[in-house]
């Protein structure tokens, strides 16, 4: 009990460092479980559990940094630049419009299953018009995450894999019985949006853009000699000629992407070689393109380490193990033929404190069996513990969420505090979808 105590109290030390500005994040990663870990008995013992760490999340750092820098240079190519013009067309300046085309963008752009791209995808196309319309930054930053929760429940996404190997299911068998639910969250989401829009609609007034004479400045968005839009800061970077060929690389690695052929990290190392070679291949612009997007490689990679550290110290000081555990061991008898709620209640904290492998290998078995003794399905508590989700996304341990954050400009604080609410929201939502469904039984 006593190491569950430690690590419940080293992440809450963590979230009040970080939410209270007194640390930095890359700091607060690093500080926080060595002073934990010594007080857990641990000595130069947690050295070896900090690289272990580290060893562990370096494919997704190199990952992240190599898909930054692709989408950098396809942003600075020009790739988007036609699709936002279009989207600047569609919305007229309509504060509601934009928000609700957020969520609808980022729900199909999620279909690849990995938060990351959905993300840089999204951002890309999205922020240059939050920008330039006063838009609270925030809000798409809380969409945007909550909707690749909800479409992470793809079988490729991960979470749903990784409970059907836990529990010995086809993936599904636990995945297409929720689509309804899916379905119900992500309409609450676009309510969301919305109600969203139409706030800031009040608050900012419609404000109209012309595509090709937009008034004033545009922020992030430059104008091209023949007065169109670009999202590319350089114009002497766009490589307008060079539009199709970007844009079958690009398809081309998604559809890598999805199709999991090629590891990750790999497959946007090559991507980011072949882009460059393409469109910048002498070295003083391929160096000026590095130049431009090192601020957020650096900060980036430099928080996905770091909090590799902070995974490391809780998975090796058996931490990880002892807190799910001790909620377990919180459940009364009586509580069990209510095993499926419950399950879906204790995804949200349990996802949020460990890692979803800690989550779904170490814990999901053990509530699957207690859930069997009351006659609740395997199948129905998988599809329980996928609740979560959303909510899962809002934890210091998930590398893509600090990539979201730092594509904005927010804070990660900031952001935990706006979309804290929502995240419950949206999974109480789809967790009453799913029991209305008859996805898994309230009661057994």
């Amino acid at each position: 009990m006593s190491l569950a105590i430690l690590g419940f109290a080293m992440v809450a030390a963590f979230m009040t460092l970080i939410m209270t500005g007194r640390l930095a994040p890359v700091v607060a990663l690093i500080i926080t479980p060595i002073v934990f870990g010594l007080l857990a008995g641990y000595g130069l013992d947690l050295g070896p559990m900090m690289l272990e760490g580290v060893k562990k999340i370096a494919p997704t750092g190199v990952m992240i940094m190599f898909a930054i820098l692709y989408f950098g240079v396809m942003i600075d190519a020009g790739l988007f630049d036609p699709a936002v013009r279009r989207l600047i067309a569609i919305v007229h300046g309509d504060p509601v419009r934009v928000v609700i085309g957020t969520v609808v963008l980022a729900v199909l752009v999620s279909l690849d299953g990995d938060g990351s791209t959905t993300y840089m995808v999204t951002v890309a196309a999205m922020l240059p018009l939050y920008r330039r319309m006063g838009l609270n930054p925030l809000i798409m930053a809380c969409l945007v995450m909550l909707s690749s929760g909800v479409m992470n429940l793809t079988p490729w996404g991960g979470p749903t894999a990784r409970a059907a190997t836990a529990l010995q299911l086809d993936a599904g068998a636990l995945f297409l019985p929720m689509v309804p639910a899916m379905a119900t969250a992500v309409g609450f989401l676009l309510l969301l949006a919305w109600l969203y829009g139409r706030a800031e609609r009040k608050r900012l007034g419609a404000l109209r853009i012309d595509a090709h004479n937009p008034p004033g400045g545009f922020d992030d968005l430059t104008l091209t000699a023949d007065g169109g839009v670009t999202v590319s800061s350089d114009p002497a970077a766009l490589r307008p000629r060079l539009l199709i060929v970007n844009a079958a690389l690009t398809v081309g690695l998604l559809a890598a992407l999805v199709s999991g052929a090629v590891p990750l990290p790999i497959l946007f190392m090559t991507g980011f070689a072949v882009a460059t070679l393409i469109n910048y291949p002498k070295p003083a612009d391929l160096r000026a393109r590095i130049a431009a997007h090192a601020p957020n490689v650096i900060a980036m990679t430099a928080l996905i380490f770091a909090a590799g550290v902070f995974t490391g110290v809780l998975s090796g000081t058996g931490m990880a193990e002892a807190m799910p555990q001790s909620l377990i061991a919180m459940i009364p008898p009586a509580m069990g033929p209510y095993m499926a709620p419950i399950t879906a209640a204790l995804s949200l904290p349990m996802t949020f404190f460990v890692s979803n492998d800690a989550f779904y290998f170490g814990v999901l078995p053990v509530l699957a069996e207690a859930g069997a003794q009351y006659g609740v399905s395997k199948a129905a508590i998988g599809a329980a513990s996928l609740v979560g989700q959303p909510f899962h996304l809002l934890s210091p341990l998930v590398p893509s969420t600090y990539l979201l954050v730092s594509l904005i400009g927010v804070e990660f604080a900031a952001h935990q505090r706006f979309t804290f609410i929502w995240a419950i929201a949206t999974c109480a939502v789809m967790a009453v979808a799913a029991m209305l469904f008859g996805v898994f039984p309230f009661r057994a």
